[in-house]
């Protein structure tokens, strides 16, 4: 295996062969960028003459990428003055202009020379084209990009490529991205009759149809009970809040996914895209004294951000989300014991979906660019140290990454692994001091002083939408018998049996089983099958032999055949199934 750096300096080292196979092709295209990604690489060009590549072309750029590989080209750095650099780029017009900015911004300027092409670059290249395996990449597919992602830019071609140590982990990717397709959760979603979202009301909107709003209310629903038997309390708080609150908080400067504001009275009221301000104003309107810390308020609520429409992906990526949002107001020697019965709570929901596979990312600032947060450096020392202590106590797996803490503190981000593989960024914890001294939030300590309140952010799902959506691909659509808005479906053989299915339907419904009765004209085989498409958890077929012995003879979706037994008894044991959790 690879290690990260050898991997990602292999993968920037396509990108310059990519360019050189495309200026093969192209002599007068003009080139933007080529940076490394998660799956591998891209470059951005300008194509000549509405040149737009087919399919052939990609495998031809692929075919002479490999060729160089195979030759052994060195990667050659050097250093050079701006001038020196402009003069190197004279024909090409976006390479001009990141000279001009990053001049500006003080860097130093690097080219990076392979046989006779020389490109803009930071590095971070292998040194010879043989350490790359030459069957380890593929050109994927090209898609649209504005140049710097404004829409008054030039549009370019932008040509991807997948990337990896090995044939063997390449064909375990394509694999992967083989099964994600499958299990597409907009595709899912609309074949189970889920959510969709409608273009009259708007991307990034989505409505759920019954099954869908059971699904979430199911979800929440489990949410909100846990969080109840550990001590969490529920508030309410309105979708529109003054300007002024988010003044107070900061959001205004440093957050840049709000909307527009409207104006009501002459004042600037906006859709709230984050609870915590009002949280904190709640806490503010009471008076609170050390013994009743810590104060645990909750609230499963709906905000509102603005994302690209080009960013907006089914329920992963929307426009109105809902979170299962707390916000614990604590002494400072009440933040470890707070934080363990955050991480017990999140610990319990995952094992109910089934997700073991995790690891704890410890969400630092950047410390390059302090200006992008709010607080003290004091503050934030002694809030990201406070975090490492905590988790490196747990004995999770975990990991310290810079430039990922929200703007006023340091986080825990829970990063899971999916049944196939992908990576998921679910619950979140927060440590924040410095919004308590923004809204001027105190407590009256022992010796009858007001004193600031620690505030804890925690999110078990990230959000309501988002967690459905990996949720429908993490099981294909086959849910848990727990989580399955529908969790048994009753099929008398014939019109003579639908009495007792009627009487069978009955008996699971007034036992808070969710069931449907299917008996339609149709055939029996056919509404097996249209059941088995909606991977519904257990089919009951009820016919004479049922109906004389008063039984029920049962089929799981895994195929585990049950023999007829007393209905009661099914019950029961779907009963057990359902409060244990049980994951087939």
């Amino acid at each position: 295996m690879e290690s990260s750096e050898n991997l990602h300096n292999i993968r920037h080292s396509l990108a310059h062969l990519l360019a050189i196979a495309v200026l093969e092709k192209d002599p007068g295209a003009k080139l933007a960028i080529g940076p490394v990604i998660d799956n591998g690489f891209y470059y951005d060009f300008l194509f000549s003459d509405g040149f737009t590549p087919s399919p052939k072309d990609l495998k031809d750029f692929e075919k002479s990428m490999r060729k160089l590989v195979n030759r052994g080209v060195p990667f050659e750095g050097r250093e050079v003055s701006v001038a020196d650099a402009k003069k190197q780029f004279s024909d090409q017009p976006f390479k001009t202009e990141l000279i001009e900015e990053f001049s500006k911004e003080g860097k130093t300027l690097t080219l990076y020379k392979t046989g006779d092409f020389t490109d803009l670059c930071r590095g971070g290249h292998v040194e010879n084209t043989k350490e790359i395996p030459a069957d380890g990449f593929t050109i994927s597919h090209t898609a649209g990009a504005y140049w710097r992602g404004s829409e008054k830019n030039p549009m370019l071609t932008r040509i991807y490529g997948l990337a990896f140590e090995s044939k063997e982990a390449l064909d375990a990717y394509i694999a992967q991205q083989e099964e994600a397709k499958k299990r597409d959760h907009r595709k899912l979603g609309k074949e189970l009759e889920l959510f969709t979202i409608i273009d009259e009301i708007g991307a990034g909107l989505p409505l759920f149809y019954p099954k869908g709003a059971l699904l979430r209310k199911t979800i929440e629903e489990f949410i909100g009970k846990l969080q109840k038997e550990r001590g969490y309390k529920d508030i309410w708080i309105p979708h529109i809040t003054k300007g002024t609150l988010y003044e107070i908080s900061g959001h205004l400067d440093k957050y840049d996914a709000m909307y527009s504001p409207m104006k009501i009275d002459d004042v600037d009221y906006y859709l709230k895209p984050m609870n915590c301000p009002h949280f904190m104003m709640l806490y503010k309107t009471l008076q609170h004294s050390y013994r009743e810390l810590p104060v645990r308020y909750t609230c499963t609520t709906t905000n509102y951000r603005y994302e690209k429409s080009g960013e907006l992906s089914g329920l992963t990526r929307v426009r109105s989300l809902t979170q299962d949002d707390c916000h614990v107001f604590t002494r400072p020697d009440q933040i470890e014991q707070e934080i363990d019965l955050m991480l017990d709570t999140i610990k319990e929901v995952y094992a109910a979906f089934g997700l073991k596979d995790f690891y704890v990312r410890i969400s630092l600032r950047d410390s390059k660019n302090k200006s992008k947060y709010i607080g003290s450096d004091e503050v934030w020392d002694m809030s990201e140290n406070a975090l490492r202590k905590i988790v490196k106590k747990t004995g999770w797996k975990y990991e310290e990454a810079e430039d990922e803490a929200a703007f006023y503190g340091p986080k825990l981000d829970f990063m899971f692994k999916d049944a196939i593989g992908r990576q998921w960024q679910l619950s979140t914890i927060q440590l924040d001091w410095n919004l308590p001294q923004r809204f001027e939030l105190d407590y009256i300590n022992e010796a009858n002083e007001k004193v600031r309140p620690v505030v804890i952010h925690r999110a078990v799902l990230g959000s309501t939408e988002r967690f459905m959506g990996i949720m429908i691909e993490h099981f294909g659509g086959a849910f848990p018998l727990w989580l399955s808005p529908v969790q048994i479906k009753v099929l008398p053989v014939s019109e003579k049996h639908a009495a007792y299915a009627q009487t069978v339907l009955e008996s699971l419904k007034k036992n808070d089983v969710r069931a449907e009765l299917d008996a339609s004209n149709e055939s029996l085989g056919k509404r097996i099958r249209t059941a088995k498409m909606e991977k519904v958890p257990y089919l009951l077929v009820l016919g004479d032999k049922e109906v004389e012995a008063g039984t029920v003879t049962a089929e799981r979706r895994d195929g585990e055949h049950q023999d007829a037994q007393p209905i009661n008894s099914f019950v029961e044991k779907v009963k057990n199934q359902i409060d244990i959790k049980e994951i087939w």
